[in-house]
């Protein structure tokens, strides 16, 4: 395959010593990524090694400047303008202000991805270093593998939490856990609704009782009853008809449970550009968890309820960070656009320490929550977690790849083995073609929910 025009032309005499090959079998550590910058005054482009962490903070005290990711849309102009899907790691492409990461001058020869059909661009690091001879070196750059995420380790979430508290104590954040976290009590209507789930002689006139003495969510869960995705016979009137005729018992319970957490804290302000917002990652992965656990083995099934309402709250860690570290939370946000390909644990460990999975499952914990569901949240990150309830995280983390690579931004993806549908007895291909039709779905999806963020 001959390079396209504008990559020859970016390359010029240095084409000559360029070498195509297939992206998977280019060396990992010699990829590159070049990241688009503005800061409402003029562009940046910054050139990296793929895996690394871009530390936005460290680079802008190094250029006295507040740049951060461009805008999802104009990059897309850029690409549009070079013709080309995917913009590898040449400065001349754009002719913007370039500054490079000094670890990538210690690489033997480096990868630039190229996109079309997959392919990379590999060359000597002494073209490179040529090619990129006007750029200004700068170290802005952390190795992802120096940075050790606690992934199944929840011994150590609660004395983890202390210290990314104690950590910020010069910006008076917080002093001590217990007296200034601030986090919010369990809300009542979800404290109504844990008594109901282990009351054995629970009906259904109890559950409609308790959606009904909340106005807003009676109506949200009348409105999402009525939407188009459950295509329900005849007008829904009331919370009775949503229960009885179209949702049951157990998912109206685990819907009013999802809401009534979901809105215990404020969606943040400010948030990371390219990300599907907090509802619809939970509505996305509620459904997903649904799917995926309901085609399991009949006899190795987890209960769809807990499930589902595993999904909806798996981001809830999410708004926790929001609360408990606002003056940091826009650092997360920054840094999770300029990493998009970086897991976000990772850089949330990086900055605060604590991951949002982990501070999330303290407090369920704390909350009295179902354990299947707090450990879902804890471990969803985990592909080797092996402890009490591990199905539902296994349901989480494979429920995300899924989405992720049909297009839902969830976060970075990680490749899926055959493993883990045999370990959780799935039909691949038919997961597969459910998923398709899922996303295919995605207009009612983002209806149900904009219902949730009523």
């Amino acid at each position: 395959m001959e390079l396209p025009v504008t990559v020859q032309q970016a390359l010029g005499d240095s084409a000559k010593g360029v070498s195509l090959r297939d992206m998977r079998q280019a060396n990992q550590h010699e990829l590159l990524r070049m990241v688009l910058l503005h800061d409402g005054q003029e562009n940046l482009q910054a050139i990296c090694c793929k895996d690394d962490l871009i530390d936005l903070e460290r680079l802008n005290k190094q250029m006295g400047r507040d740049f951060r990711l461009m805008k999802p849309r104009e990059q897309v102009r850029v690409r549009e303008r070079a013709g080309l899907r995917e913009l590898p790691a040449l400065p001349s492409l754009t002719g913007w202000p370039t500054i490079a990461d000094r670890r990538i001058d210690d690489l033997p020869s480096v990868a630039l991805a190229l996109g079309e059909q997959n392919l990379a661009m590999v060359m000597p690091a002494e073209e490179f270093r040529t090619l990129t001879k006007n750029a200004d070196r700068l170290s802005f750059t952390v190795a992802s593998e120096n940075i050790t995420v606690n992934l199944d380790d929840p011994d150590n979430d609660r004395s983890q939490l202390t210290f990314a508290i104690k950590k910020f104590t010069s910006l008076r954040i917080q002093q001590r856990l217990e007296d200034t976290l601030e986090l919010p009590p369990l809300p009542e209507t979800a404290q109504r609704i844990i008594h109901l789930r282990v009351n054995p002689n629970a009906v259904m006139g109890d559950l409609v009782d308790i959606v009904e003495s909340d106005p807003s969510l009676a109506a949200q869960v009348v409105s999402w009853a009525s939407s188009s995705f459950y295509a329900a016979a005849g007008q829904v009137r009331s919370v009775h008809d949503a229960v009885s005729r179209v949702l049951g018992f157990d998912m109206v319970m685990n819907l009013a449970m999802g809401l009534s957490l979901g809105r215990a804290l404020k969606q943040p302000q400010d948030h990371p550009e390219g990300y599907v917002d907090y509802w619809q990652q939970a509505i996305w992965q509620a459904q997903s968890a649904g799917i995926l656990s309901s085609m399991m083995p009949r006899g190795e099934r987890p209960m769809f309820g807990l499930a589902y309402l595993a999904g909806l709250l798996h981001n809830f860690g999410y708004l926790l960070l929001a609360q408990v570290f606002p003056p940091h939370f826009k650092l997360v946000c920054r840094s999770l656009e300029v990493n998009s390909d970086i897991d976000s644990s990772v850089s949330e460990h990086y900055l605060l320490g604590i991951t949002r999975e982990q501070i999330a499952a303290q407090l369920m914990e704390n909350w009295g929550m179902p354990d299947e569901v707090t450990q879902a949240i804890r471990y969803q990150k985990s592909k080797t977690y092996q402890g009490p309830h591990s199905v539902y995280a296994r349901l989480l983390w494979l429920g995300r790849q899924l989405l992720t690579e049909r297009g839902i931004a969830m976060g970075a993806n990680a490749p899926v083995g055959q493993e883990i549908y045999d370990e959780l007895g799935l039909n691949r291909e038919q997961v597969e073609e459910q998923f398709d039709e899922l996303v295919a779905s995605r207009d009612k999806i983002m209806a149900m929910a904009g219902m949730m963020n009523q």
